[in-house]
């Protein structure tokens, strides 16, 4: 697992992040078994708190599960698996209103060039 860690946010939230964007990519599916919590500290080379700390918050948000002693899995519930695609999506556009608000494009404009770049993207993949 490759996390690039930013000097903004806590690191324990960053984990977090990625698990929502391996989870919206379809990367974890549901009830994707994910290392255990000292494993995943060893492959991140961070602090098994702060490790223990992303999990609590991921399981308060229905992300991950943990029976027993059986290892965390990511949530099945299909609900929550499609606010968290949502909630990146959401995020992302709030960001680029953000910044193309500062120039005053008109909106059909703006539409125009984010449908053809979306396209350019999609036939470099």
């Amino acid at each position: 697992m490759d996390v690039k860690f930013n000097n903004r946010d806590p690191v324990y939230v960053q984990v977090i992040r990625h698990f929502k964007e391996q989870i919206a990519k379809g990367l974890f599916a549901p009830g994707h078994v994910i290392p255990s919590r000292r494993e995943l500290a060893n492959q991140l080379k961070i602090n098994p708190n702060t490790v223990q700390r992303a999990y609590k918050e991921m399981e308060e948000q229905k992300l991950i599960y943990t029976e027993g002693n059986m290892p965390s899995c990511i949530t099945k519930d299909e609900t929550v698996l499609k606010s968290v695609r949502e909630e990146l999506i959401s995020e992302a556009v709030q960001v680029f209103i953000s910044s193309i608000k500062s120039i005053n494009a008109p909106f059909p404009e703006i539409m125009e060039l984010v449908q053809k770049q979306y396209e350019e993207a999609e036939q470099r993949d």
